[in-house]
């Protein structure tokens, strides 16, 4: 059976919190249709244990979704409305990862592709008539060649892996930060009390993002406004320069993926496939 959506479950939570379930039955309703997070986390309720434990036990998105139920808990937020609003906003982010990773496929895909294409000369070699296999073992600038192309197709697979993990989205989620301090000052807490909860709760330090944070609480005590609501549209503008990043990153991951292919893969390529035919052609005497 297919495991639900934790976002999904997370809404379908909110409402039922809403209609004035408690947290232990609404997530026993969750709970079901067979959901084992759902079934912890009701059993977890009941006991009055921390809800937040069991989510962040189940990983994936389930981590993230628990540090906010965490402090929602901890701080006092209204749950209901709590889980509805970031909820989505954890949606968005994972929606931005996906969407980069999709981007980034086609031209990954093609450098794999093109990473093969010195292996495949040595069969093509042989289809035209050479011993390129015989070349490459037997004769002492075969194997030179043959060395020389092993090396740069491994330099060429190291090299696009680099260049490949550099352009990958962030594994922490942008504008988690913000929207946590959203949720604990939106509930009362004080600016010491949330960084401490906060620091407690969060299974990731971005010193980046607490210094965004900072800004924005000094932004908001000389303005003389709520800090939630800025808090809010940091987390916003964060997913969205995630977006950008993410498609910029892989727009030039396109044209980076070309450099080991001309350093490294065509010279293999020249090495494996086209010099063993031209040393056959010499040796036999067929060459003009």
């Amino acid at each position: 059976m297919t495991s639900p959506d934790p976002y999904e479950t997370v809404m379908r939570l909110a409402v039922l919190l809403t209609g004035g379930a408690s947290p232990a039955l609404a997530w026993g309703h969750l709970g079901a249709g067979g959901d084992p997070t759902a079934l912890a986390a009701a059993a977890s309720a009941e006991r009055g244990d921390d809800v937040g434990a069991v989510l962040s036990a189940s990983g994936g998105a389930w981590r993230d979704i628990a540090v906010v139920y965490a402090v929602a808990v901890e701080t006092g937020a209204p749950l209901a409305e709590t889980l509805r609003s970031v909820a989505g906003s954890l949606r968005d982010a994972a929606e931005v990862s996906a969407e980069v990773r999709v981007v980034l496929a086609e031209p990954l895909a093609t450098a794999r592709l093109l990473g093969w294409l010195p292996v495949a000369g040595v069969p093509l070699g042989a289809l035209l008539g050479s011993d390129t296999i015989g070349v490459l073992i037997g004769d002492p600038v075969g194997r030179a060649c043959l060395v020389a192309g092993v090396v740069l197709i491994a330099a060429a697979r190291v090299w696009t892996r680099r260049l490949a993990r550099s352009a990958r989205p962030s594994s922490t989620v942008p504008g988690l930060d913000a929207e946590l301090w959203a949720v604990a000052l939106s509930a009362g807490a004080s600016p010491q009390r949330a960084r401490t909860v906060i620091a407690r709760r969060s299974r990731d330090v971005d010193e980046r993002a607490s210094r965004a944070v900072d800004d924005t609480l000094d932004l908001a005590l000389r303005a003389g406004v709520p800090a939630a609501e800025l808090l809010r549209a940091d987390a916003w503008a964060a997913r969205h320069r995630a977006r950008t990043d993410g498609r910029e990153k892989a727009a030039r991951l396109s044209t980076r993926l070309l450099i080991p292919l001309g350093v490294c893969t065509l010279p293999a390529f020249l090495l494996l496939a086209v010099v063993p035919v031209v040393i056959g052609l010499l040796r036999s005497g067929t060459f003009p």
